[in-house]
């Protein structure tokens, strides 16, 4: 089957090598001239414009944009113009869900169709595959079923779920049609809340691990310092990088993305190259608001979003108040970090 993608970075260039490997014809776009050569070079149809793009293509067409958000919706807009009815554009990025609605409204007009398709797999799909949660109309995701199925993972090594018996259904096979469009980026955007809460959740714990032994350090003592409790016993030098391994293995919280956090502390048990400040890409922000929107209790995961907050500021205004509010009513300074 043919399948054009535009954007070429780590994820849209190999999902194309994925694609290709399993024997579909792939046209290829970016503005990074080079990329498009690079994946020429490897049996790929380049193009040299959207325009160029759009002509390589059979009726009826189908792009998959796999390009910054910032400009998602500029690049599927400009697309649309270029297509024909019964063309398929597919939103392979991490959209806002309402996003989506309006723009398969707007390609509506001209008998586009529209797939939002939440992506997840980094820089290892190529390898493992992506697993996708897919928005859209019957007909044109049904079209598609043989594109989803080669990049998403398979069943591989994972056992089946007790009870699941016959041909495997599409989500055991690592892709899943959610519902009409936005449906595939609501899945995905809450997919990133829970991903925020595991990473501070094994974060937090990995932490309190590293700092069991405070009792074999030395003592400070003065006014801006909580004194140490004299029964706490916390004198355990614990191996964080050999803790990771050791729940890897048959834990109840074993998953990837401890093996990931394992392989990054055998690489650099201090974490050295790294200086904690979390970046967020806006799915944790929106998953707090259709929490609260849906009046769905969801505090972990709004933690672990703030959290990413605080880790982006050397210190909040809110926390001077505090520092502000305890010097006036009882002198104390501020106590500077140790180097």
């Amino acid at each position: 089957m043919q399948l054009g993608m535009i954007g070429l970075g780590r994820m849209g260039a190999n999902m194309v090598k994925r694609l290709m490997k399993d024997g579909h014809e792939c046209v290829v776009y970016d503005v990074n001239a080079d990329s498009v050569t690079s994946l020429a070079n490897t049996g790929a149809t380049g193009t040299t414009s959207l325009a160029d793009f759009v002509a390589k293509l059979t009726k009826p067409r189908a792009a998959w944009v796999m390009v910054p958000a910032a400009v998602t919706e500029e690049t599927v807009y400009q697309l649309g113009d270029l297509m024909d009815a019964d063309d398929i554009i597919i939103d392979g990025g991490n959209s806002y869900y309402k996003d989506d609605i309006k723009r398969a409204a707007h390609l509506k007009r001209n008998n586009i169709h529209y797939i939002d398709a939440g992506t997840s797999g980094g820089v290892w799909g190529l390898e493992r595959g992506y697993c996708l949660m897919i928005g859209g109309e019957s007909g044109p995701v049904s079209h598609l079923d043989p594109i989803f199925k080669s990049i998403a993972p398979g069943m591989g090594s994972i056992e089946r779920t007790r009870g699941r018996t016959g041909e495997p259904s599409p989500s055991e096979l690592g892709y899943l049609h959610c519902g009409p469009n936005g449906a595939g980026h609501f899945v995905k955007m809450v997919h990133n809340g829970i991903e925020y809460g595991l990473m501070a959740c094994y974060g937090e714990g990995l932490d309190i691990l590293r700092n069991a032994d405070v009792d074999t350090r030395p003592v400070t003592e003065d006014a801006e310092t909580a004194p140490r409790m004299a029964d706490q016993d916390l004198h355990f030098k614990i191996d964080t990088r050999e803790v990771a391994e050791v729940w890897r293995r048959g834990s109840v919280i074993s998953s990837w993305l401890l093996d990931l956090t394992a392989d990054a502390l055998f690489e650099n048990p201090d974490l050295t190259d790294f200086t904690g400040r979390i970046s967020d890409s806006g799915e944790g922000r929106w998953t707090a608001i259709a929490a609260i929107q849906e009046g769905t209790p969801a505090p972990l995961l709004t933690t672990a979003l703030f959290d990413r907050f605080r880790s982006q500021q050397d210190h909040t205004f809110g926390e001077k108040i505090q520092s502000a509010q305890r010097f006036e009513f009882g002198g104390h300074h501020e106590k500077l970090s140790p180097s």
